[in-house]
């Protein structure tokens, strides 16, 4: 059984900085594109962040460009989310996912494309 664990959310200020980790089980994620997203009440899922099975391509949603910054350790079956100069447009609850495809090229932006999902963790950014 496939398994993602996020941690690292919390409450920070704004302006701060919080580094998020996605824990694998069941699945050794070298082989398969990974990606951050989230969510807030009443809105759909968006992209954050994703990152192809090599680790060599990554893409961003446009409100987290040169602010956020996806890796992965494919040694520790992780994927990490460095996110800086937070924002409270940035509160939500953020989600690891695992590409459903193995050695995609370029990252896939699509929730669709995605078949396993963490269960989640708080940010909260105050002004």
């Amino acid at each position: 059984q496939v398994q993602l664990v996020e941690s690292g959310g919390g409450l920070v200020q704004a302006g701060g900085s919080l580094r998020l980790s996605c824990a694998a089980s069941g699945r050794t994620l070298r082989r398969y594109g990974m990606g951050w997203f989230r969510q807030t009440p009443g809105k759909e899922r968006d992209i954050v962040a994703v990152i192809n099975w090599s680790g060599a391509i990554t893409d961003y949603a446009d409100s987290v460009k040169g602010r956020f910054t996806i890796s992965r350790d494919n040694a520790k079956n992780t994927v990490l989310l460095q996110m800086n100069s937070l924002k409270p447009e940035d509160t939500a609850v953020y989600y690891c996912a695992s590409d459903r495809a193995q050695l995609r090229d370029w990252p896939t932006r699509r929730p669709d494309d995605y078949d396993y999902w963490g269960q989640g963790t708080q940010v909260t950014v105050s002004s």
